[in-house]
């Protein structure tokens, strides 16, 4: 049974950026935060932490890394038992401070736009400067594997992939991932995975961890992982980085221990909660993305025709088209002016999402259909 969001007026007491940072009659299909109710076993264990006054540092033992990698062998066939893994506060940390180990003041990072936006930012965050190689449009959005190894051999010492890639919600094959780390070896690249909305991969399609694609990825790779946006638990911070190979474990055992003190208790209880006991929830929620996911298809035939899009393979967020409308570079902002929606600028993920905007899915289908129906009257003049 597919999962119900939480009533309109339950979603507005909330104080998160999503329900808190727009005026009341913006409908908020921005940040990527579901409508759902809490799952119920992360629920009882917040609950029991509070009961039992569990709010001080996060220990060394504790039992995250053991329910991920049980996680990861039931969801996706990966047993990664002899990876070592050490949690911070959220993936972008954890992916800064792998930069830091990985990298020098002035080495080239490659990032792959249209692209999460905080990706611009953080290899200048660790010191490095930003190498853009587009995805290629064509084929539903691919890795342009020639222009990584353009990249590569002129010198890039980093990639940061983003597996599945948002905003497209396209976890990369098994292939791709293969010539990925094939092309890092022969170059000396590091790879740093951010699969963070690996969980959301959706019925039907696959997703394949990098660790887990090829003996060479364990050895030139990291992967960043958390619950965070498959249970909806971003606030309580916490992400964790694994490691395979020899080189890129040892880079996990130089990180001061500060690192992973930055990660918050709750965060851990809650993760630990989410991938031990959370698959019963998270399916339910994926039945309920995948069926909006129809619906905005329809709703766009019906209302919209002009404006297109990839329905994702993994995630709740929609990659828009609307350069067909005529609204320019930034139609998120006349949508959220003019129809009081407030999407995501595809701007931010870089030029290539100039026309663009991204929707988010999790939310009811009644306000989805309203979304669609205020935009399709703003088209229509």
């Amino acid at each position: 049974m597919s999962l119900a969001a939480d009533p309109i007026d339950v979603l507005r007491s909330r104080t998160s950026e999503k329900w808190d940072e727009q005026p009341d009659d913006v409908i908020p299909m921005f940040v990527a935060e579901m409508d759902y109710p809490l799952a119920a076993p992360i629920r009882t264990a917040l609950h029991a932490a509070i009961d039992r006054g569990d709010t001080g540092y996060v220990s060394e033992h504790n039992r995250l890394p053991e329910a991920f990698r049980a996680f990861t062998a039931r969801r996706w066939g990966w047993n990664a038992g002899d990876a070592a893994i050490v949690s911070t506060a959220d993936v972008s940390m954890g992916i800064v401070e792998i930069l830091r180990q990985v990298t020098a003041p002035g080495d080239r990072v490659v990032i792959t736009p249209p692209v999460y936006p905080p990706f611009f930012d953080l290899a200048p965050e660790a010191g490095a400067s930003v190498v853009e190689v587009p995805l290629v449009a064509d084929e539903g959005h691919r890795l342009d594997l020639a222009g990584l190894d353009a990249a590569f051999s002129s010198g890039a010492r980093a990639f940061l992939l983003c597996n599945p890639h948002n905003p497209l919600g396209r976890p990369h094959s098994r292939e791709e991932l293969i010539s990925v780390a094939e092309l890092a070896a022969r170059h000396g690249v590091t790879v740093i995975s951010d699969e963070i909305h690996a969980p959301l991969t959706l019925p039907g399609s696959t997703f394949t961890p990098y660790l887990d694609s090829s003996p060479l990825a364990r050895e030139n790779g990291f992967a960043v992982h958390s619950a965070s946006k498959a249970w909806n638990i971003a606030g309580l911070k916490c992400a964790i980085m694994v490691a395979t190979g020899e080189h890129p474990r040892g880079a996990l055992e130089r990180m001061p221990q500060e690192v992973a003190w930055r990660t918050g208790q709750f965060g851990v209880i809650a993760s630990t909660a989410a991938y031990r006991d959370g698959e019963p929830w998270l399916d339910s929620a994926l039945e309920a993305i995948a069926a909006n996911i129809v619906l905005l298809r329809r709703l766009l035939d019906e209302h919209l025709p002009g404006v297109s899009f990839e329905p994702p393979a993994a995630g709740y967020l929609a990659w828009l088209d609307f350069r067909a409308l005529g609204w320019g570079d930034d139609p998120a902002e006349h949508i959220r002016r003019e129809a009081k929606v407030s999407l995501s600028r595809g701007l931010d993920f870089g030029a290539q999402g100039a026309g663009f905007a991204r929707m988010n899915l999790a939310c009811s289908p009644e306000l989805l259909e309203e979304a669609v129906l205020r935009i399709a009257a703003l088209a229509q003049g």
